[in-house]
């Protein structure tokens, strides 16, 4: 049986988040047959737009929806108690601590590790934030901690395109763009240096940015 949280975030999704994404928007996602039917895995992709995990929550059947967390800054998305419980109970967020402290990354990701063990999925953006016209910033390192920690769980990296031209960063309205999404085979942690592996991931993605790129001139 769902408790509160969860059916507000199921009827939230199966009502309006669906309809919206794929009647009023649209999305055309190569490389679908590349998601794990199952969790646990990740899912690490480019940020540039609020409605990135809207779109990347919608590819997943709705009988999967409760079992999806992104990760989302806590001093940003949880500085008041209204967008605590906003996007604690309709996104289901893990809130994760920016601020620098002496902590380590067991304690700073305790609840990313506790929910793969569950064999949930994991939105991360390596990023930190939304860049600009389909720019990809350097990633942080954290992507690398958490797939270090976990070492079994794959990572699946995603280039999106479209949902900053939606949602502008720096406008309220939106504008209907149908968002490519471009899916690329999972990888796992290999042993390398946390730099060296989130700069494998940063590249995957911005060869997939690339062949975007391609297709858009041909």
């Amino acid at each position: 049986m769902l408790n509160k949280n969860n059916f507000i975030k199921f009827i939230f999704f199966l009502f309006i988040v669906k309809p919206f994404v794929f009647l009023a928007l649209g999305i055309n996602a190569r490389g679908m047959e590349k998601l794990p039917k199952s969790g646990p895995f990740i899912i690490a992709a480019n940020h540039n737009s609020h409605l990135d995990t809207l779109i990347l929550m919608s590819l997943f059947p709705i009988s999967t929806i409760l079992k999806i967390h992104p990760l989302a800054a806590e001093d940003y998305f949880c500085d008041t108690k209204f967008k605590s419980f906003l996007f604690k109970t309709l996104i289901d967020i893990i809130p994760i601590e920016r601020k620098f402290k002496r902590v380590t990354k067991e304690i700073l990701f305790k609840d990313v590790n506790e929910a793969l063990k569950n064999n949930h999925i994991i939105i991360i953006y390596p990023e930190g934030t939304r860049g600009e016209d389909n720019t990809l910033l350097e990633f942080k390192t954290g992507i690398a901690h958490i797939a270090s920690m976990n070492p079994n769980v794959p990572i699946i990296p995603i280039y999106i395109n479209g949902p900053d031209k939606i949602l502008p960063k720096i406008d309220a309205i939106l504008v209907p763009f149908i968002s490519d999404i471009y899916i690329s085979d999972p990888i796992c942690y290999d042993n390398t240096s946390t730099k060296a592996f989130t700069e494998r991931i940063r590249n995957i993605v911005q060869e997939l940015y690339m062949a975007h790129k391609k297709k858009d001139n041909l």
